[in-house]
Formats: C-alpha cells, sequence, structure tokens
C-alpha cells in the first residue's frame, strides 16, 4: 500500500510541488509586507513557518482518499481482510511524506528568509518533524469523515484549523524558548508524547469514521 500510494504521488510530481511553491511564495510576501527590519522578522519567523507549512499542508490533505474514492478501491480496502486501520496508517504515512517531508526539507530555507538564527533551526526542524505528523493524523480523521461530502475541503478546513492549535503552540513555544535561551524540551516533550498517542489511536478513529462515512 505505501509502495502503491508513493508511485502514484510520483506520477503527479506537480502536486507535491504544489504546497512547497505555496510555501515559499506565502514566506517571500511577509518582508514585502512587514519591511525588512531583522528584529521584527525573528520574532515572527518561528510563527510564519508553522502557520504556512500547516496551511501548505491543508492544500493537498482533501486529496488524501479522493482518487480511491473515485476508483472504488478504498470500497475495496474497507472489504479486504487485512487491518483497515494498518492500511490506513500507510496511506496516512505516504501523505506525510509526499506533502510534509518536502516542506521540512525546505523549512530552513524559509526560516532564513526571515533572518530566524542559525542556532534555532535544529528545534525549528525538530518541531515540524514532530507536529507535521500529528496534522496528517488529524486530518486523515476528518478526511474520513467528510469522504464523499461536496464541499469537503471548506468543512474539512473549519474542522482542522481548531484541532491545530494547541499543535501550533506548542511548536512555536518550543521555537521562541530557543530563540531567547530559555529551556525548549518541555513542548517537545508534549508534542512527542500527543504524536505517541495519535500514532496508536487515530489509524483505529480514521478506520472507523470510514466506514461510517462509506455506509451513509
Amino acid at each position: 500500500m505505501l509502495r502503491r500510494d508513493l508511485t502514484l504521488a510520483w506520477r503527479r510530481r506537480g502536486d507535491i510541488a504544489m504546497p512547497v511553491l505555496y510555501a515559499l511564495i506565502v514566506t517571500m510576501l511577509f518582508p514585502f509586507a512587514l519591511g525588512p527590519e531583522d528584529t521584527l522578522l525573528q520574532r515572527i519567523a518561528g510563527g510564519v513557518v508553522l502557520v504556512t507549512i500547516l496551511l501548505a499542508m491543508l492544500l493537498a490533505l482533501d486529496a488524501m482518499f479522493s482518487s480511491d474514492i473515485e476508483d472504488g478501491s478504498l470500497e475495496q480496502l474497507v472489504l479486504s481482510p487485512q487491518p483497515l486501520a494498518l492500511m490506513l496508517a500507510m496511506k496516512i504515512l505516504a501523505h506525510w511524506l509526499t506533502t510534509a517531508l518536502p516542506l521540512i526539507i525546505i523549512s530552513p530555507l524559509l526560516a532564513g528568509m526571515l533572518h530566524l538564527p542559525t542556532a534555532v533551526m535544529p528545534v525549528l526542524v525538530l518541531s515540524l518533524l514532530l507536529s507535521t505528523p500529528m496534522l496528517s493524523l488529524l486530518g486523515a480523521i476528518l478526511v474520513a469523515l467528510t469522504a464523499g461530502t461536496r464541499r469537503s475541503g471548506m468543512l474539512l478546513a473549519l474542522m482542522l484549523l481548531p484541532l491545530c492549535v494547541p499543535v501550533v503552540i506548542f511548536a512555536a513555544g518550543a521555537v521562541a524558548a530557543s530563540q531567547q535561551g530559555l529551556p525548549w524540551l518541555a513542548p517537545i516533550a508534549w508534542l512527542g508524547a500527543a504524536l505517541v498517542l495519535l500514532l496508536v489511536l487515530a489509524p483505529l478513529a480514521c478506520a472507523a469514521a470510514l466506514r461510517i462515512a462509506l455506509d451513509a
């Protein structure tokens, strides 16, 4: 399942590049809008990069199961003898690898455009490595709930953004604490604990939500 989804994503390489281009363009606009003052840009750099990557991931979230619903393969997946939660976990992992991982790779470039200190960038990357899988897992549950719904993209955004607020707060808090020379491991630990919890529960909840959506 993982190899299949990665192969399909590679055939649609333009869809992979779209969130990356979106993040680059949005980040480039902030210095033009706020001015070239280094102090101001450094203060907001962590939050801007986190929110930009969150919104860029949201662009591709609606397509996580859409092609499978259109060709009927998702219904076959539900009826297959393999554990549905495990199969969906592989689909979520493929989505994270093709959507979030390229954004994490370019995150130092985005942060550098906003003059974030180099010493803080490892904390930013670590917070993204913990927070972006959580966004994919939470988004997968909501995508499964809204499967087959018209205009599900707007509904998905309205449901997901409030759930992302704690994730962004802890991730931005770790980056801000590192910038100020304060201990930053506590927010990272909370993110790690929440990620472990979601890794266990989210595929099960996604499978249940998908069965409910398809039965409806």
